[in-house]
């Protein structure tokens, strides 16, 4: 140990932001250990480092007793007052016990130590820079797969893409650049764990975030969004400055905008909402690209009875009743959907009431319409 090892302490200090006296106390530790094993030593040690110098000197802990019997662990009173008059009985002394060739395995022990302490800060630093990202976007080139995983490079770590966080239906092949939605970092003792997903609602509203100037700003806020990964999502805008549409503000000119996020999702198709505070102009918007004749809500359990004319219904309730069942995600309303026809055929059956509002039976199962 020498002068070096002090200044080379002092650099990794200002490189890599490790604190210098943190290094040097966890050397001085991993060095009492040291002593033990190479020594055969059961004395109980402690190991001092010059802060200036880099000397290493080791000091055996002793009690000062009258009728010493373990060397090891005791000293005389007469023998320890050679070494300071003021010491009684009773007393601890430390007495200094550095073997001649101790410098060599102390030096081998600093520099294991400064290794591992190297990739400990860095192994944090990667941590709390992706920490800091979490709920963001990341872009990153595919790596691997391990076994239904694929492993993504994202320059400083790896991410893992979860099978459930897999859009289904897109390939991700080697060497391939894609943009993933951080979920979680984990630390572990091999460095930071990093979850991505692809199917993650928060990655429609990042990647529009990034695409709508208006978005990014504040001016337009994206109010909620109800996604099927790799089919459809919706989304709902509304504007905080009147003069600006956010609908418009999200597609672009041509459909610029909306288009380069089309394109990151591999072509999901994506409805663009007005939000409104009134239930029944929201869940009307919601449903598009359907028409919608009549609303009627019940505000107490946030149902809605949905009217469309005959020849929008199969639009209204989608393939395989998506568009209803995104509808009712996005608004956070249980919607009905019925026919012109089918509204016609319940008050023929005398089921409206005098007040005008419909009434639906239970064991309703009239085809074509969507409960959510």
């Amino acid at each position: 140990m020498s002068v070096e090892l002090i200044h080379a302490l002092d650099q990794l200090e200002k490189e890599k932001g490790i604190n210098k006296e943190v290094l040097i106390e966890a050397i001085e530790a991993a060095l009492i250990s040291a002593y033990r094993k190479n020594f055969g030593s059961t004395q109980n040690v402690r190991i001092y480092i010059d802060r200036l110098s880099g000397e290493v000197k080791v000091y055996a802990i002793k009690k000062v007793t009258a009728n010493p019997k373990d060397d090891l662990h005791e000293i005389s009173i007469e023998d320890a007052r050679k070494i300071d008059k003021n010491l009684n009985e009773n007393d601890m002394l430390e007495v200094e016990v550095t073997p001649r060739k101790f410098g060599r395995i102390a030096a081998q022990t600093a520099k294991q130590v400064v290794v591992q302490r190297i990739r400990e800060a860095e192994r944090g630093i990667i941590f709390d820079e992706f920490y800091n990202k979490e709920s963001d976007i990341v872009t990153g080139i595919v790596q691997r797969h391990e076994r239904r995983n694929v492993i993504i490079d994202l320059g400083k770590a790896e991410a893992i893409l979860l099978p459930t966080e897999q859009t289904p239906g897109e390939q991700y092949n080697f060497n391939e650049r894609i943009k993933t939605y951080i979920i979680e970092v984990k630390k572990t003792t091999k460095g930071p764990q990093i979850l991505v997903s692809r199917t993650h609602p928060g990655l429609v509203k990042r990647l529009f975030e990034l695409e709508v100037p208006e978005i990014h700003d504040g001016t337009v806020e994206i109010k909620s969004i109800a996604r099927e990964p790799g089919s459809r999502t919706k989304i709902a805008v509304y504007s905080k400055d009147p003069n600006v549409d956010p609908v418009g503000a999200c597609v672009g000119q041509k459909g610029t905008r909306v288009q380069a996020v089309v394109d990151e999702l591999r072509g999901e198709k994506i409805d663009i909402i007005r939000w409104s505070s009134d239930p029944k102009e929201y869940i009307s918007s919601s449903l598009s690209p359907a028409k919608v004749v009549r609303v009627d809500v019940d505000e107490e359990v946030k149902s809605a009875k949905v009217i469309v004319p005959d020849y929008q219904l199969s639009l209204a309730i989608g393939k395989e009743g998506q568009n209803a069942r995104l509808a009712a995600k996005l608004t956070g309303w249980k919607i009905d959907i019925k026919s012109e026809s089918q509204l016609r055929a319940t008050i023929e059956q005398g089921l409206l009431n005098y007040n005008g509002n419909y009434k639906y039976e239970d064991n309703d199962d009239s085809e074509g319409s969507e409960d959510l």
